[in-house]
C-alpha cells in the first residue's frame, strides 16, 4: 500500500496572492462583498496550497484567460509585480483606524498615517469635515467612503493614480464626480457614496503632501547639471578655438 503524499503547506506569500486575485475579482464585479468576505478570510485561514487553489479556480488569471492554472499559486511561481503595482500593495492591509468621522455644528478631520477601514462613514450636520487619504493605508483593497451632509459639506482628498468612483446623490446639493478615475494598476478603489442635502461633498485627487515639492528640487537639480554642461561645452569649444 502507497502511502500519501501530504499537501503542500501554504506560505504567507501565497495567501496574500490568493487576497489580491479576489480584491481584484471583487473590483471587477466578478465577486459580490459576502462571497469576497468569505473567501478572503478562507484565504488568511488556508494551511495548504490546495485549499487556497480552490478559492480561485472560477476565476479569471492576470493575464485573462479563465479556468485559473493552479502553479498560479506554487511557491516562486508568481511574477513579479511592476513597481507602481508593488507600491500600492505595500499600502493595502492592517485594521482600520477609525470607521465615523461626526462634524455637529463643527468639524471633523481624518489625515496622516491612519488606516482607512473596508467602510467608513461620515455625517456632518451644519458642519465640515475632511478625509484625506493621501498618506493612509487600506484595510483592503476597495474601499467605500459614505458621506451624509446635512447644511454641511464634507472633502475627500486622495492620492494620484487611485481609482475613484464617485455614486452620492445630492438634493439642492451635489456629489462632485470630477475625481471618477480608473487608476493605476494594483492601485485601491475608492467608492464615494451618500446623500448630500442642502449641503455638498467634494472629491479631489491631489499629490501627497512634499510630492511637488520633491518634483520641483529633483527639476532644479536637473537643470544645474544641465546648465553646468552647457557651461562646460561652452568652455572647451572657446580653449579649442584659441589653440588653432
Amino acid at each position: 500500500m502507497t502511502e500519501e503524499l501530504p499537501e503542500i503547506r501554504a506560505s504567507d506569500a501565497e495567501r496574500e496572492q490568493t487576497a489580491e486575485v479576489l480584491r481584484d475579482a471583487l473590483a471587477e464585479g466578478r465577486l459580490g462583498m459576502d462571497e469576497f468576505q468569505e473567501r478572503l478570510d478562507g484565504a488568511y485561514e488556508a494551511r495548504t496550497h490546495g485549499q487556497l487553489v480552490k478559492l480561485v479556480r472560477d476565476l479569471p488569471s492576470p493575464q485573462g484567460e479563465e479556468g485559473r492554472d493552479t502553479s498560479l499559486v506554487l511557491p516562486g511561481s508568481a511574477p513579479a509585480a511592476p513597481a507602481g503595482k508593488r507600491r500600492w500593495t505595500e499600502r493595502i492591509g492592517g485594521t482600520g483606524t477609525s470607521r465615523w468621522g461626526i462634524g455637529l455644528l463643527g468639524g471633523f478631520s481624518r489625515k496622516g498615517g491612519w488606516t482607512v477601514p473596508r467602510n467608513f462613514t461620515s455625517v456632518t450636520v451644519m458642519g465640515g469635515g475632511q478625509i484625506d487619504l493621501r498618506n493612509a493605508r487600506f484595510e483592503d483593497r476597495v474601499v467605500v467612503i459614505r458621506c451624509f451632509a446635512l447644511w454641511g459639506g464634507v472633502q475627500v482628498v486622495v492620492p494620484e493614480g487611485i481609482e475613484v468612483e464617485v455614486r452620492g446623490v445630492g438634493i439642492m446639493g451635489g456629489f462632485d464626480s470630477s475625481a471618477n478615475s480608473h487608476g493605476e494598476p494594483g492601485a485601491p478603489r475608492v467608492i464615494v457614496t451618500g446623500l448630500a442635502v442642502m449641503g455638498g461633498v467634494a472629491t479631489e485627487q491631489k499629490p501627497a503632501p512634499g510630492e511637488r515639492g520633491r518634483d520641483r528640487e529633483q527639476d532644479r537639480d536637473r537643470g544645474r547639471d544641465l546648465g553646468w554642461e552647457r557651461d562646460r561645452g561652452v568652455e572647451r569649444e572657446a580653449d579649442r578655438k584659441s589653440l588653432e
